[in-house]
């Protein structure tokens, strides 16, 4: 096959959690285990750092890979949901995955893979750890697609384990309290392995604290390991100052994220920084700072409130549950503008209306639905959203709800993208 004919072989003939949603959810790592002995666990042939969490997941991962990729590590880097192309999932040194790679990795694999009955991210976490092999990582950074322990990628052992939060999302899945959400994502902390933890409530701090010590592994907790202030915000990039718990200082530290929200995140990735240095991973502070001022560059991530248009500024952010919601709002809320349009869609197995509560009342809403079975048509959305006091129209398409903000907007105005991050894939 070739890879067109190979994606769509993935995207067609397999469970896909982000296109069908909780039918693609599997409650054991059967298949996981079963993948990992037919290639012979290639995901013992390098060193890894596991990942997890509500929201954050995504940019701790990018931050910390372009840090070890600065500093000189042959860094692999797995990560979920792609944008625009599949082999964004899996890059080593910011490079994606080559297409002849994966057509032949599905084909090699196909007949025996075929009695696993694997789905769609079983087959690509088990794709990615050989591409790892394939090309001698010294250190992967290893995204969890879904909760924790039981997610696919949950079979490794990695030099340290992370938690950025915990929040309010697929409770269908992961369950209904915080407690319940925080079990499943303390299921990557393993016995004698150091883990650390991003932001914690009373509740969940409880939860990590008991897994830790059942596990006998160090726990330690970013708020007290890292500070980090905030010193300059520019549209596009954030100036910072921080200070690690056994000294380190960094002056003047330029991230090319912006967001405030982004502060939690570095303080967890320098965090992070300082604790690997008990696993042979010496990191050089001037290697800190160049890959923090340069994450899109050395990752190719996107998506996290990057600015798309000036005149009208027009800002596009994956956030998409409770959490996520909130820090854009507070976001939005710094900005200075005339009138605020929202280009909103969203998924159909969610309970949407906490969601549509947050957003500001005041807004010109553009509802729309995303290219994929699992995205709720943008009808049923604009009905929701009318209980809630929102106003708007409906659009069968993203790039149509996008281009008549663009058309009722003034230079003055703010156009933001969002919802789910298929909303966000379709405009850039």
């Amino acid at each position: 096959m070739n890879y067109t004919e190979t994606l769509n072989y993935l995207f067609s003939k397999l469970p896909m959690f982000h296109r069908i949603g909780a039918a693609a959810y599997k409650n054991n790592l059967d298949n996981s285990i079963a993948l990992d002995n037919i290639l012979n666990h290639p995901h013992k042939s390098f060193k890894s750092i596991h990942i997890a969490g509500t929201n954050g997941k995504g940019s701790t991962s990018n931050m910390l890979a372009a840090v070890l990729q600065q500093q000189g590590f042959k860094t692999g880097l797995f990560t979920s949901p792609h944008l625009k192309d599949f082999r964004e999932r899996i890059r080593v040194n910011g490079k994606m995955i080559p297409k002849k790679y994966v057509s032949g990795f599905v084909q090699q694999y196909m007949n025996e893979f075929d009695v696993v009955k694997p789905s769609f991210f079983e087959w690509t976490v088990a794709l990615a750890f050989d591409y790892f092999r394939h090309c001698k990582v010294d250190v992967a950074v290893i995204e969890t697609g879904l909760g924790g322990r039981l997610d696919s990628t949950n079979i490794i052992q990695p030099q340290l384990s992370v938690i950025t939060n915990i929040g309010w999302d697929h409770v269908n899945l992961l369950g209904d309290t915080l407690e319940k959400i925080a079990v499943e994502k303390a299921g990557i902390i393993k016995k004698n392995i150091p883990v650390l933890i991003g932001e914690t409530t009373l509740h969940t701090k409880k939860v990590f604290l008991k897994k830790a010590i059942e596990n006998a592994a160090p726990i330690y907790f970013a708020s007290s390991q890292c500070k980090v202030r905030l010193k300059k915000k520019h549209l596009e990039y954030l100036l910072l100052d921080a200070q690690l718990k056994h000294g380190e200082i960094y002056n003047n530290l330029k991230l090319s994220l912006a967001g405030d929200y982004q502060l939690k995140n570095v303080a967890t990735v320098l965090s992070v920084i300082e604790l690997l240095k008990d696993s042979g991973f010496a990191i050089e502070k001037k290697n800190v700072k160049k890959a923090l001022a340069n994450v899109q560059h050395l990752t190719g991530f996107r998506g996290r409130w990057q600015v798309l248009g000036t005149k009208p500024l027009i800002i596009a952010d994956t956030g998409h549950n409770v959490d996520g919601i909130k820090t854009v709002i507070r976001q939005i809320c710094k900005i200075s503008f005339k009138k605020l349009h929202l280009v909103i869609g969203m998924v159909n197995d969610k309970d949407v209306m906490p969601v549509l509560k947050l957003l500001p009342k005041h807004a010109i809403c553009y509802f729309c639905n995303a290219k994929i079975p699992r995205a709720m048509p943008a009808k049923e959305l604009r009905s929701k959203a009318i209980e809630v006091g929102l106003q708007g129209k409906y659009y069968t398409s993203v790039k149509h709800a996008l281009l008549s903000a663009k058309k009722a907007a003034t230079a003055q105005d703010l156009i933001f993208v969002g919802g789910s991050t298929f909303t966000v894939a379709e405009v850039l």
